[in-house]
């Protein structure tokens, strides 16, 4: 057996966090994935998000979005940096990049530049707002994307200011969108022997992602707010809890559910209460339910609650990272895993979520600043001169 990206070459001319995140998807599940950083402004600037680092130019943030990568340091504005990409090009599958979206066809990651070298080459392109139309050239980031999408309508108590995702999510879910739409179009690319463009920026991803909230404004005019306790919009009991240390989150998101949280918390006559029977009674008095079982679950902790509850309802405790991370499940299921590292023998990250059984993804920290870069140019022409050449123009 063998990796399922194994002999796939993608060539990644990426920065900060919505790129690296989908290409590494990619380098883990067996894709070699050749990182171009440019020679002179000290590589992609994750290397320099601070405030953690494990050595300079290697952050805490590098790490968690370049994990089992190639380095490849070259300057793609001098006319030689061209020459090597197109050699690259060459050999490769795809190239990536998650710039802003006027720039790579200035900096000739297009198909159309391209294809003169390789006409399966894929050119995947994840921008802010796209390569095309009024905002073509805006930056952007997660959070904004965030606001003008609606999500900060939706997240937090009612009557509270607006507030984000406490993670980047954007950028993971369109990073994450770009390596589908990368390794769909390699699989047309080997099909019918002809590459393409294919385009995913943060902006369509964030409103695709309204989903059926969208779907419901669209087409009944309902505009979703927020939820008091973190609550489903149409569903209850699927909220937070209070519990006698803290909170519990519980899911009754199908009606057998109901019946069996009933019985657990020993209160089995609410099956088939008249103002909890059904999911639209249960909805009209969500107030006077979430009263109820508060009244009912703050008589024991969550833990014990979670014991009664687990494989039975849908439930989970409200952890912060803390205890997420040293949550014995997730360690026992392999999230966290072990990398070996230059400076510090070994450091933790999180493994990737795709799992290929009989086979083990591989472990490679992200590489140095250009770590790989005299290995693949020997493979592109074995020549002393020429590399030292390249040296000497700063071109890598």
């Amino acid at each position: 057996m063998s990796l399922p990206l194994e002999g796939v070459r993608i060539i990644a001319v990426e920065q900060y966090g919505a790129g690296p995140f989908g290409s590494q998807h990619l380098a883990d599940l067996g894709a070699e994935v050749i990182k171009i950083e440019n020679p002179g402004d000290g590589g992609d600037v994750g290397r320099s998000v601070g405030p953690y680092f494990f050595a300079p130019g290697d952050s805490h943030f590098h790490q968690s979005f370049n994990r089992n990568k190639k380095s490849f340091t070259l300057d793609l504005k001098k006319p030689a940096g061209q020459a090597v990409l197109h050699e690259l090009v060459k050999t490769a599958d795809a190239v990536f990049d998650n710039l802003r979206g006027d720039i790579p066809v200035k900096l000739g990651l297009t198909y159309e530049k391209l294809k003169a070298y390789n006409e399966k080459i894929v050119c995947a392109h994840l921008s802010a707002y796209g390569r095309e139309g009024p905002r073509a050239a805006w930056p952007g980031y997660d959070y904004l994307m965030q606001a003008e999408a609606g999500y900060l309508s939706l997240t937090g108590e009612p009557g509270g200011p607006p507030a984000r995702f406490g993670i980047s999510i954007i950028d993971m879910m369109t990073g994450t969108m770009s390596a589908l739409a990368l390794v769909s179009s390699v699989l047309g690319a080997r099909a019918t022997g002809v590459g393409r463009d294919v385009d995913v920026s943060l902006f369509d991803v964030a409103m695709h992602n309204l989903s059926y909230v969208g779907t419901w404004y669209l087409n009944e005019g309902v505009k979703t707010t927020r939820s008091p306790r973190s609550s489903h919009p149409s569903l209850t009991p699927s909220q937070l809890y209070r519990t006698q240390d803290g909170w519990i989150f519980i899911m009754c998101n199908k009606e057998k559910f109901w019946g069996v949280l009933a019985d657990v918390i020993g209160r089995p006559e609410w099956a088939t209460d008249p103002r909890f029977a059904t999911f639209k009674a249960r909805l009209e008095h969500r107030d006077e339910l979430t009263t109820a079982l508060d009244d009912v679950l703050m008589k024991e902790t969550t833990a014990e609650w979670m014991s009664r509850l687990a494989g039975k309802v849908p439930a989970a405790p409200v952890y912060d990272v803390a205890q997420a991370l040293d949550n014995v499940y997730a360690r026992e299921q392999g999230i966290v895993v072990d990398v070996p590292h230059p400076e510090r023998g070994s450091i933790k990250t999180l493994a990737c979520p795709i799992r290929c059984t009989g086979e083990q993804l591989p472990k490679r920290a992200a590489p140095r600043l250009g770590e790989h870069t005299q290995e693949i140019l020997r493979e592109i022409r074995d020549d002393k001169d020429w590399i030292a050449s390249l040296e000497a123009e700063k071109v890598i």
